[in-house]
């Protein structure tokens, strides 16, 4: 079996999973992350027979995700902003949308780089260490209510950033009444209500834990409401959101309504996906 063999078992069987495109994607993936083999190689090796070991990874990675499950947790691996983050069935995994979200922060923030950040609902850690990664002198400290997704976000931390060391806080932000000052809180916090679950393919459904997904119909914006009320002593403190991109409009209402200043972005799918409260004109050139 070569690798242009393999790639029509992919089709053939993952067709009704995902359209063509994504399936030549996840084998890529599957390449890079299993085999080891770089981009070059995937273009000039095609023809080549695969090696037994090779073929049952190939084949073995093929089965479970016949079963919808994504391929980064097949793999144990998840790129995202130029690092290989290790991700789990305990947090989600990152995406390009949120990519966006951490470039914001970066533009802003590379030439006033030494600030305390406090990533909320960090998960994997993507964003949080991410911006550490850039930003070299920045304070960042990753909070989430989960004690799993901490120990993957601190073995994030150690294998991303090496000697710069983040700190970990356990929080339900829901529950506590105060914030220490932060100059920047970041957070992609769930934002998918139960009405929309039937937009979310097999692999986030059955495989993305759902404390980090879902909110009710009712309070969908309550993590927002929490984080800008936890916010509002600070009057130097930027928000930085991930946002379901059908509430943009009901964002800035939510804002405005806790005296924010406000501004919405939308991601490369022309989607309402990112905000940025203040409450002073910052200016940062």
């Amino acid at each position: 079996m070569t690798l242009q063999d393999t790639e029509k078992t992919y089709r053939d069987r993952l067709q009704e999973l995902y359209p063509v495109e994504e399936i030549d994607s996840i084998l890529k993936i599957v390449c890079e992350d299993l085999l080891n083999w770089s981009r070059a190689d995937i273009m000039i090796r095609g023809a080549e027979p695969l090696t037994h070991l090779n073929e049952q990874l190939l084949l073995n990675a093929l089965a479970e995700l016949e079963t919808g499950k994504p391929v980064q947790h097949i793999t144990g691996k998840s790129h995202f902003s130029g690092h290989v983050f290790t991700v789990n069935d305990q947090v989600l995994i990152p995406r390009q949308e949120t990519e966006e979200l951490v470039d914001w922060v970066i533009k802003d923030y590379r030439k006033h780089p030494k600030v305390t950040i406090l990533d909320i609902g960090t998960g994997s850690g993507c964003i949080g260490i991410s911006l550490a990664a850039t930003l070299k002198e920045s304070k960042v400290t990753l909070a989430d209510i989960s004690p799993e997704a901490l120990k993957v976000a601190m073995n994030n931390s150690q294998n991303v950033l090496k000697d710069n060391k983040v700190e970990q806080k356990q929080l339900d932000i829901l529950q506590i009444e105060n914030l220490p000052f932060y100059d920047v809180i970041v957070s992609n916090p769930p934002y998918v209500r139960e009405l929309e679950k039937s937009e979310l393919h097999t692999n986030v459904l059955d495989h993305d834990p759902s404390l980090a997904l879902f909110v009710p119909n009712s309070d969908a914006l309550k993590f927002y409401s929490a984080i800008l009320k936890l916010a509002k002593p600070h009057f130097k403190t930027v928000v930085y959101f991930e946002i379901n991109q059908y509430l943009g409009n009901q964002m800035k209402e939510l804002a405005a309504s806790l005296g924010f200043e406000y501004e919405l972005r939308q991601d490369l799918n022309r989607n309402d996906r990112m905000m940025k409260c203040w409450q002073e004109q910052i200016s940062q050139d």
